[in-house]
């Protein structure tokens, strides 16, 4: 059971991001369940997300094998919001011949002598595949823009062309599934922390973190303006709570369920004759 996912977390045409919205675990057992205690919440909800996955597993088969379908997650959030843990979390247990993880860093030289979405283009999925951006082309409406590097007139074009561009896509196969992972200030604060404590996490740490921090409502504006913006059926964008890890691995495989359900996927069907067929 998925809990229809698609409609609960779907982004509003009004969206604010709040960030008591961010530890909002609607889905976690112990919501329907107040008397678990929180580790057995925990545990189930890690148990039911794996049963999810194992059918994403299968429906992602026949995606494969069909060969005609595309599949394109895009995972925004900020810094420590989980982009890599979800996509461990969501594709370790499944066939990588159809699956492809591709991280948007900063451009290089080449790529900055391109357009912005040039980039992007190369990488978008293939028939019978799921491409999973961790970041994407929105990065050129949000640092672009909170770091003053565009001004608001282009940033309105480049919504525009955004929105052409995921419209294409969608017109030739592709179905798109944007997720912005919403954690809250505090909750970064403490991942940092983490990250700067554990000697095995300090290859994480970036010091460009702490001063993006300090702009974190502009960030958090940023990600309004562009969710509110490029928002519609074709490519819609869903607000994760993040704050619970367990949490938003259970909510993510519910929407990636529910979107691989929704798209008539099936085994391509033999040949015609398989009786003329002898293996000797």
């Amino acid at each position: 059971m998925t809990h229809n996912a698609r409609q609960r977390f779907r982004a509003s045409s009004r969206l604010k991001l709040r960030e008591a919205d961010a530890g909002r675990a609607v889905f976690s057992s112990r919501t329907a369940n107040p008397g678990l205690t929180k580790a057995k919440a925990k545990a189930l909800d890690i148990k039911r997300t794996g049963e999810l996955i194992d059918r994403i597993s299968a429906l992602q088969d026949k995606l494969y094998a069909q060969h005609n379908k595309k599949v394109l997650l895009v995972l925004q959030g900020m810094d420590t919001a989980g982009k890599d843990g979800t996509v461990r979390a969501m594709f370790s247990r499944v066939n990588p011949m159809g699956v492809r993880a591709v991280a948007f860093k900063s451009p290089t030289d080449n790529e900055l002598a391109h357009d912005y979405l040039w980039r992007v283009h190369q990488q978008v999925p293939v028939k019978g595949e799921i491409a999973i951006f961790n970041r994407s082309h929105y990065e050129d409406v949000l640092i672009t823009r909170v770091q003053g590097m565009i001004e608001m007139e282009e940033c309105q074009r480049r919504y525009a062309q955004i929105r052409d561009f995921e419209r294409m896509l969608s017109e030739t196969g592709t179905v798109i599934v944007k997720v912005f992972l919403h954690i809250s200030k505090e909750e970064q604060r403490q991942r940092l922390q983490e990250r700067l404590d554990d000697p095995d996490k300090q290859w994480k740490f970036n010091p460009a973190d702490i001063e993006q921090r300090k702009k974190w409502a502009a960030y958090q504006r940023a990600y309004e303006d562009a969710i509110r913006e490029t928002n519609l059926p074709h490519a819609p964008w869903y607000v994760v709570p993040a704050n619970s890890k367990t949490h938003r691995n259970l909510v993510i495989a519910s929407l990636l369920l529910e979107t691989l359900e929704h798209m008539d996927l099936h085994y391509p069907p033999p040949h015609p004759d398989l009786s003329s067929f002898t293996v000797e």
